[in-house]
C-alpha cells in the first residue's frame, strides 16, 4: 500500500545541524514516519530535538563536532552506526552563510563557507555512501540546496557557489550510487523563517519584496519541509535519482 511506502520503520537516520530550525523539523519529521534519528549540532545543546523525537518513541543520539574540522564528517557517521548498528538515511543540512559584496569578501570567509556547506556533505556523504554500499541494504541521501543552487543572489558568493556545487554533487552521486541502491537526491528550500534569514526579515523593503514575489504569500516555516524529506527518504521515492525537489511557496515559478 502506498501509506507504507512512506513509512521508516527500523531505519536509522543522521542529519546534521538539526538543533533547530530546518534540521530540527526534518529530524523530527523522520522520527514521526518511524525513524531512529541521531541529531547533529556544531556545539549548542540540541536536548528540544532528541527530547522530541524520543517522546515520539523513536531512539535518539546527539552527534556534535565543528564540520569545518575535516575530521569530524566521517566520526558523525561512525557515531550513528556504533548507536543504532546501521545507517539508512542521511540529511545534509548544516550550513552557514556569509553577507559581504564580492569585491570585500575574505578569502577566510570564502574558504569558511565551501568547507562547511559542500566539502563536508561530501565527506558525509561519501562516508555514508560507503557504509550503505558495504551493508548491502542500500540507502537515503538528501542534501538540502537552496534557491541559489538556481540563482546567483546578492553578496553571498561563497554560499551561492557553495549551493550551486551542491546541486551537481547530488547529480553526480547519483550517477555513481543509483545501481547500488542508494538514492541521492536534494531539497531546495525557498525563502524560510530561520536565523539565516533574519537579517532580510528584519529588512522591511527587502522582506516586502520577497514576500511579493513568492505566489503564496508568506514566508515558509521549517515544517513546510516535513513531507519533502519523508517522501526522499521513503520507499515511496524508490525511483527518484538525482532531483533537486524546490519547496518555495512558487517563487521559481514566478
Amino acid at each position: 500500500m502506498i501509506g507504507d511506502a512512506w513509512r521508516l520503520d527500523g531505519a536509522a537516520a543522521l542529519v546534521t545541524g538539526a538543533s533547530a530550525g530546518l534540521g530540527a523539523a526534518m529530524a523530527i519529521a523522520l522520527a514521526e514516519a518511524g525513524a531512529d534519528v541521531a541529531v547533529h549540532a556544531h556545539s549548542r545543546s540540541a536536548s528540544g530535538t532528541t527530547a522530541e523525537i524520543e517522546r515520539l518513541g523513536r531512539r535518539s543520539a546527539l552527534v556534535t563536532g565543528d564540520l569545518g574540522d575535516r575530521a569530524v564528517s566521517g566520526r558523525l557517521v561512525e557515531e550513528t552506526v556504533a548507536t543504532f548498528g546501521r545507517l539508512d538515511i542521511l540529511v545534509n543540512n548544516a550550513g552557514i552563510i556569509r553577507r559581504t559584496p564580492a569585491a570585500e569578501f575574505s578569502d577566510e570567509d570564502w574558504d569558511r563557507v565551501i568547507e562547511v556547506d559542500l566539502t563536508s556533505a561530501f565527506r558525509l556523504a561519501r562516508a555514508a555512501g560507503r557504509h550503505m554500499i558495504g551493508s548491502g541494504r542500500g540507502g537515503k541521501i538528501i542534501n538540502i540546496a537552496s534557491l541559489l543552487s538556481f540563482q546567483g543572489g546578492v553578496t553571498v558568493p561563497a554560499y551561492a557557489a557553495a549551493k550551486g556545487g551542491l546541486a551537481q554533487l547530488t547529480k553526480a552521486l547519483a550517477n555513481e550510487w543509483a545501481g547500488k541502491g542508494i538514492n541521492v537526491n536534494a531539497i531546495a528550500p525557498g525563502y524560510m523563517e530561520t536565523d539565516n534569514t533574519a537579517a532580510l526579515r528584519a529588512d522591511a523593503v527587502r522582506n516586502r519584496e520577497i514576500l511579493e514575489r513568492i505566489p503564496a504569500g508568506r514566508w515558509g516555516v521549517p515544517a513546510d519541509l516535513a513531507g519533502a524529506v519523508v517522501f526522499l527518504a521513503s520507499r515511496a521515492a524508490s525511483y527518484v535519482h538525482g532531483h533537486v525537489l524546490v519547496v518555495d511557496g512558487g517563487w521559481m515559478g514566478r
